[in-house]
């Protein structure tokens, strides 16, 4: 349990510092095509295009994030197999958390009392989920389930790319929302995952839930980069948050087997539901754009016109 929750602390560190550094690069490139006056960084109804989210994919803030974001997923993945979802996916999902922080510092955002507030929310409901704890389940899954994996992920990851394009700049939530529930499936996928132990790769490549994890990686990958063009990096981390942790848990009780401590039910129900509330607080309260930037120092020192 506790080698679980520390490589989940872990990849929530990984994932927060991720998010903050992609955002960096994101508005970097939004920038770059702004000044040159660019007509083929958004789509017709406002929404980045491909090629101005490629252009944001490649600045050095970006791809260090993405490191960041293949370690963290590496170390959530092997705390779905260790935990409980309800508890894994919580405590990947404070990454908002390490979000908010960093946004601090690199982004010039000013949160505040309502947002500390919502934080500490996060912190206290991560507290009741470990108290509260009980066993993951087997992981044991019908075939079937392994094929609506698949097919669910295929839906949603395609829903939301068509949502991106004709909603533009109003789907930022939308597509943080199912970002995180791409990311909320790769947990679920990673805990039926078959031929991992004991390896076999002829079974693992044999396995639906295997192409499930790789499509709602990469497509929850680009709709979480989107989200951070178009909306606030709070907000759109918050909208995750929801996506990866709510319908994941669901699962891991109803279908997979995973359980509270004996007597601790209520505790379990409460962190979760708190956890929740406090991410989607973040996102309610939190400014759209953070706080203005300061001007740069030579603007401010440039002499004004007198009469």
């Amino acid at each position: 349990m506790i080698i679980g929750l520390l490589t989940a602390v872990a990849a929530s560190a990984c994932y927060g510092t991720g998010s903050v550094l992609q955002a960096v690069g994101s508005r970097k490139s939004a920038r770059r095509e702004a000044a040159a006056a660019s007509t083929t960084g958004t789509t017709q109804h406002g929404g980045p295009s491909l090629s101005s989210t490629a252009k944001a994919a490649v600045t050095w803030e970006f791809m260090v994030g993405t490191v960041l974001d293949f370690v963290g997923f590496a170390l959530g993945a092997l705390a779905a197999r260790m935990l409980p979802l309800f508890l894994s996916q919580t405590v990947i999902s404070a990454n908002l958390i390490v979000t908010a922080l960093l946004s601090i510092k690199l982004l010039g955002i000013r949160l505040t009392r309502k947002e500390w507030m919502s934080i500490g929310v996060v912190c206290s409901a991560l507290v009741l989920l470990a108290t509260a704890a009980g066993h993951e389940g087997s992981g044991e899954a019908a075939r079937s389930t392994h094929w609506w994996l698949l097919i669910i992920s295929v839906v949603l990851m395609g829903g939301g790319w068509v949502a991106v394009h004709f909603l533009g700049s109003k789907a930022a939530i939308l597509a943080g929302l199912l970002s995180g529930l791409g990311f909320g499936a790769i947990g679920v996928g990673v805990r039926i995952l078959d031929g991992i132990d004991p390896f076999d790769l002829p079974t693992m490549l044999a396995d639906p839930a295997l192409y499930a994890i790789l499509i709602s990686g990469s497509v929850g990958m680009y709709l979480h980069t989107v989200a951070l063009q178009i909306g606030s990096v709070n907000g759109a981390t918050a909208a995750l948050v929801v996506g990866e942790t709510v319908l994941p848990g669901i699962i891991g009780v109803v279908w997979l087997g995973d359980t509270s401590r004996a007597g601790f039910a209520w505790m379990a129900i409460l962190g979760f539901l708190l956890a929740v509330a406090g991410a989607v607080a973040v996102a309610w309260f939190g400014e759209p754009e953070g706080a203005p930037a300061a001007e740069p120092e030579a603007k401010r020192l440039e002499p004004t016109a007198t009469g």
